[in-house]
């Protein structure tokens, strides 16, 4: 039998601490309070720039009516689909980060644009602007579930076909 060698541990160095700057310090809870307050006063602004960006939605919506959802115009609603998806609930519209999601679940990859009705892509685009004009911001408004529930249940059928493919699950 072989002689074994001893065996020797090595802590590598934590960088990342080193960068950061060590441990965190407590809380600064009157930073946060002025964080707060900023964002207070930035609420009346979160309106007109999710407006901006339903305006977006909606050239690129025409845009695809004109064009089909496959190629540049299903790409260009695909972007703002996906910004609003991640801005909705961030300007206080819950329901439109959902509507929004649910869109880009539909038109995500090449393969779906290529199938995705564009009446069904224009419909989100629809109820989202509606949404919007009639300040539905979450579920909790009768019509605007209703809407959205219909536009995920319209959206999970197109999608199922590509549910059931392996290769979807696991780039999903």
């Amino acid at each position: 039998m072989a002689k074994q060698q001893p065996i020797e541990v090595i802590t590598p160095p934590n960088m990342l601490r080193v960068k950061v700057g060590g441990r965190v310090g407590p809380i600064d809870d009157a930073a946060i309070a002025r964080a707060e307050a900023a964002l207070d006063n930035m609420r009346d602004d979160f309106t007109e720039w999710l407006e901006a960006e339903v305006v977006k939605l909606e050239a690129a919506g025409k845009a695809v009516m004109a064009e089909g959802v496959k190629g540049e115009a299903g790409a260009k609603l695909f972007a703002v689909a996906h910004d609003l998806r991640g801005l909705g609930t961030t300007y206080n519209y819950p329901i439109i980060t959902r509507m929004a999601a649910s869109l880009c679940k539909m038109i995500e990859t090449e393969d779906k644009r290529a199938a995705a009705p564009a009446p069904l892509a224009v419909a989100h685009a629809h109820a989202i602007r509606a949404a919007l004009r009639q300040n539905i911001k979450t579920v909790d408004n009768a019509v605007g579930k209703t809407l959205v529930e219909e536009l995920e249940a319209q959206v999970a059928a197109f999608a199922a076909p590509w549910e059931d493919q392996p290769a979807m699950r696991a780039a999903g």
